[in-house]
C-alpha cells in the first residue's frame, strides 16, 4: 500500500472530476454529466474497495483501528452509499452534497496518513497536493477570465445593437444568447475547481510544516471570490437573471477576483 503512491493521486483526480460532473447536473440537470460523474465515481469506489480488501486479507487488519483508517473507511462508505442512491432513487442533489463530503473526506484522510505514516513518499504527496492546489486554483480563474471576456461581448454586442450600429464588430461578436451561455458555462467549470483548490489548499495548509493563517488576506479572498460566483449562479439560476444585469454581475466578481490575484497575494503572510 505504500508503494501505491500513485494511486492516491488517481483516487483524488477520479473523484474531482466526478464531482465536477455532479456539479454541472446539479446546476444544469445534465443526465449526460451525471452517467459520466457515475462512472468516475464507481472507478474510484473499484480503487478504494482494492485497498480496502488488500488490508482486510493480505495485512489481515480491518481498517478501522485508527483514525486515519477510519476516515478512509467512512470515504469507502460515503462512495457505496452514494452509487447505491444514484443507481436506485436518482435523488441527485443528495448525490452531490454527499460526494463533497466524501471527497473532503478523502483528502484528510490522505494528507495525514501521508505525513504520519508514509515518510517520505508522505512528505512528497504532501507537496504535491500544493501542486494540484496551485494548478486547479490557477485553471479556475482561467474559466473566470473566459466568462468575464464573454460578458464584456455580450455588453459590447447588446450596446451596439441598442444604438442600431449594423456593422462588421456586431456580426464578429456573436450571438448575445451564445455569448450570455458560455459565460454561465464557463463560471459552472470554474467553481468546482476553485471549491477543489481551496479544499486542497487547507488540507495542505494544516498537514504541512508551514504556519497556515485562516485570516490570511489571500485565503479569505479565495473564500470570497467563490462566494460571489457562487452568488452569480444563485441569481442566475434561482432569482433567473440573464443578459445584461448578469453580465455586469459578472463583470464586477472578475474585478474582485482580481483584487484577490494581485493585492491580497501581496499581502498573504504565506502565499506569494
Amino acid at each position: 500500500m505504500l508503494e501505491l503512491k500513485w494511486v492516491y493521486e488517481l483516487i483524488l483526480f477520479l473523484y474531482g472530476l466526478s464531482l465536477i460532473g455532479y456539479f454541472i447536473d446539479f446546476v444544469q440537470n445534465n443526465r449526460k454529466a451525471n452517467v459520466i460523474a457515475f462512472w468516475l465515481l464507481s472507478m474510484v469506489w473499484v480503487l478504494q474497495s482494492f485497498f480496502l480488501l488488500s488490508q482486510l486479507f493480505i495485512k489481515e487488519n480491518f481498517p478501522i483501528m485508527t483514525v486515519y483508517d477510519g476516515l478512509y473507511f467512512y470515504a469507502w462508505i460515503l462512495v457505496t452509499f452514494s452509487l447505491i442512491i444514484n443507481r436506485l432513487f436518482k435523488v441527485d442533489f443528495l448525490v452531490f452534497f454527499t460526494n463533497v463530503v466524501g471527497f473532503l473526506i478523502m483528502i484528510i484522510h490522505i494528507s495525514t496518513r501521508a505525513q504520519n505514516v508514509l515518510e517520505n513518499r508522505g512528505i512528497a504527496l504532501v507537496n504535491e497536493l500544493l501542486v494540484i492546489h496551485i494548478s486547479l486554483a490557477i485553471v479556475s480563474y482561467g474559466f473566470f477570465t473566459l466568462s468575464f471576456i464573454f460578458s464584456i461581448m455580450y455588453l459590447l454586442q447588446y450596446r451596439l445593437l441598442k444604438k442600431k450600429k449594423w456593422n462588421a464588430k456586431l456580426f464578429r461578436l456573436g450571438d448575445l444568447t451564445k455569448l450570455d451561455h458560455f459565460s454561465y458555462i464557463a463560471v459552472i467549470l470554474g467553481i468546482p475547481l476553485l471549491l477543489i483548490a481551496i479544499i486542497l489548499g487547507v488540507v495542505w495548509g494544516y498537514v504541512s510544516t508551514d504556519i497556515f493563517y485562516w485570516y490570511d488576506f489571500k485565503t479569505l479572498g479565495s473564500f470570497l471570490v467563490l462566494v460571489v460566483y457562487v452568488v452569480y449562479l444563485f441569481l442566475r439560476i434561482v432569482k433567473g437573471y440573464q443578459g445584461r444585469t448578469i453580465s455586469l454581475f459578472n463583470a464586477a466578481a472578475f474585478l474582485f477576483l482580481l483584487i484577490n490575484f494581485f493585492l491580497f497575494g501581496s499581502l498573504s503572510n504565506f502565499h506569494f
